[in-house]
């Protein structure tokens, strides 16, 4: 190709952009105006339901070349630039900066927001709460290490709901100083991320202290600190703290992936690809679980997950925290929870929401 021809073709490109720079700011204004009347009629400014079906619609229509997967990045960042116009969205989650959680809500809600990094999961529940955060991202469970008991213990007493979910593959780093595994004396990191890398530590690092820290983010602060620490992180941990790399992927599972809750206060409508979340509690009766489960059954309701934790204020009780297909606005749905009722000590809807995208 000539370069008279790679020349017309750039100035193609020049006008396309131009279209699509004038067409932003069209929408722009649309969604100004939007978030005014929102906030007239005390709306919540953010709809995770909308901006799925939205997403969806466009990934659907697009025929290509451009990659569906980059449509949804580019899209999230619009979304995210035209909420703040009207006011920044303001989002708590598990720091400091760096971590997993903080990662998992710039997936979600774009960088166009006012992320508040706070010291714990019960933190990130309160800041919404309080009205100091409009949402929340918290984890609630590992495919190597299971659920995040933290989040399951504060849903239920808090009034917050699950309006959405995201997934977000982990990769684990090992980071030093020096950039080798010599003369390290010993490794922060946060728990999870031990058990996730368990292997890796027993073949390397055998009797290597480990010492336990609230977050991956903090464990490379810490290291940081120390010329003969190491910490396992993430890359983006690598760059804010100045680390060099060790080695990447230490994971002991390739397919490992960590699923996040967003909180808020009112739960989104049905989009046609949602998920509902439910607590219930149950009598010490023998075949009780059978009988719990038979609503679902009969209702042709698929569950996709059902875990057990015990009642920390009474012994040998249990909670049990279940995800369905499914919203609460389908009439199945409602009345298979309604039949669970009657047979549990207790019943709390944590939330009906559109389902994670990759």
């Amino acid at each position: 190709m000539s370069k008279k021809e790679i020349d017309r073709l750039r100035r193609q490109i020049d006008l396309l952009d131009r279209k699509i720079l004038s067409t932003l700011n069209d929408r722009a204004k649309v969604a100004l105006k939007i978030g005014r009347l929102k906030a007239s009629r005390q709306e919540e400014l953010y709809t995770p339901s909308r901006e799925k079906i939205l997403i969806d619609r466009l990934k659907k229509r697009n025929k290509g070349p451009f990659p569906s997967h980059a449509l949804q990045t580019v899209y999230r960042e619009i979304i995210s630039a035209s909420r703040s116009l009207n006011a920044p969205m303001k989002v708590a989650y598990l720091g400091p900066e760096a971590t997993f959680t903080h990662m998992a809500a710039i997936k979600h809600f774009g960088r166009s927001c006012e992320m508040i990094p706070v010291v714990s999961i019960p933190r990130v529940f309160e800041e919404v709460e309080n009205n100091r955060a409009h949402c929340g991202v918290v984890g609630i469970e590992n495919s190597t290490e299971g659920v995040v008991g933290a989040t399951l213990d504060r849903f239920l007493d808090s009034p917050l709901k699950i309006i959405a979910e995201v997934t977000l593959p982990i990769t684990h780093n090992f980071l030093s100083h020096s950039g080798t595994l010599r003369g390290i004396r010993k490794i922060y990191s946060h728990p999870q991320a031990f058990g996730q890398c368990r292997s890796w530590l027993e073949d390397h690092f055998p009797s290597t202290p480990l010492v336990e820290t609230e977050s991956t983010s903090q464990a490379a602060a810490r290291a940081a600190e120390e010329p003969n620490a190491g910490a396992i992180a993430s890359e983006e941990a690598a760059l804010i703290y100045r680390l060099k790399i060790v080695q990447r992927h230490i994971e002991d599972n390739p397919n490992n992936m960590t699923r996040f809750l967003i909180l808020g206060r009112k739960s989104p409508g049905r989009t046609g690809h949602d998920k509902t979340s439910i607590l219930f509690s149950v009598k010490d009766e023998v075949g009780i679980l059978f009988r719990m489960l038979k609503p679902f059954y009969q209702a042709g309701i698929n569950l996709t997950k059902i875990e057990s934790r015990p009642l920390k204020k009474k012994v040998w009780e249990y909670i049990f925290f279940l995800d369905m297909d499914g919203h609460l606005e389908e009439k199945r749905i409602a009345t298979a929870i309604r039949e669970l009722s009657r047979h549990c000590l207790f019943v709390k809807v944590l939330g009906s929401y559109p389902k994670a995208t990759s």
